[in-house]
């Protein structure tokens, strides 16, 4: 497991990095985290919630020292505000959506499903959170937005979509594959990647972690070979950043 992303010196000093995730990437951050400190001696710490939220903490000054963003947008432009450590960014996961019901046998795929048993629709607030900017592309390209307007419900972020849908207060919604594709619950339809833009996932070293050891060792990591085994067992696909 260890890679040429993780050659961290036995006299190092251990640190501990906090960092911001989106939350689709919940799972596969704490796997990584996991096989991250079986090897070093720096802890790493977690705060998940949407990347819309997270840009606009870290612009007022808020205490991360990484930022694994759902999106690529965000990390650019906190670049453009040199708040970040220059040549630091980097893609280090491409997401894939789902259409997911807590039902089993549901055939959710809309050339054999309208979705009429559906009263509410759950998904991410596309103005904060990616995902959800891809769930409102592709109901456009299947022309149901305007049909379906009346029944979306919008979760703060795409965690908060997933507990939704799981706790049926909507039927169905449109989560990330990192929150289905090693479970074994429900019904769900991967929508295919021409349905919306790609959802292009970048992580940076943002100015307060640019000293930090085990920011910049963890960041490292995620671009290994090793890591990206994990990356892709949630569903996600990776560009080589090795």
């Amino acid at each position: 497991m260890l890679t040429s992303g993780l050659l961290l010196c036995s006299g190092l000093k251990a640190e501990q990095a906090t960092i911001a995730i989106a939350s689709n990437f919940t799972q596969p951050a704490e796997q990584l985290r996991l096989a991250f400190e079986q090897h070093s001696p720096h802890t790493i710490r977690f705060s998940f919630g949407s990347s819309g939220k997270f840009y606009a903490q870290i612009r007022h000054g808020a205490p991360f020292d990484a930022f694994f963003s759902a999106d690529q947008q965000k990390p650019v432009e906190l670049e453009k505000l040199s708040l970040t450590v220059a040549g630091s960014r980097f893609s280090y996961a491409l997401g894939k959506l789902y259409l997911w019901s807590a039902q089993p046998g549901i055939d959710l795929s809309p050339k054999n499903n309208d979705w009429q048993f559906a009263t509410k629709i759950a998904i991410a607030n596309p103005k904060l959170a990616p995902y959800g900017k891809a769930a409102v592309e592709s109901l456009k390209q299947l022309n149901r937005l305007n049909n379906l307007k009346d029944k979306l419900v919008y979760a703060e972020n795409i965690a908060q979509t997933y507990q939704f849908v799981l706790s049926q207060n909507a039927q169905i919604g449109f989560v990330a594959a990192s929150q289905v594709v090693q479970q074994n619950k429900g019904s769900s339809w991967p929508v295919p990647d021409d349905y919306h833009p790609p959802i292009k996932q970048d992580a940076v070293l943002l100015k307060r972690g640019q000293q930090n050891q085990a920011a910049i060792a963890f960041l490292a990591f995620c671009k290994s070979k090793a890591a990206a085994k994990i990356i892709q067992s949630f569903g996600y696909q990776t560009l080589d950043n090795h």
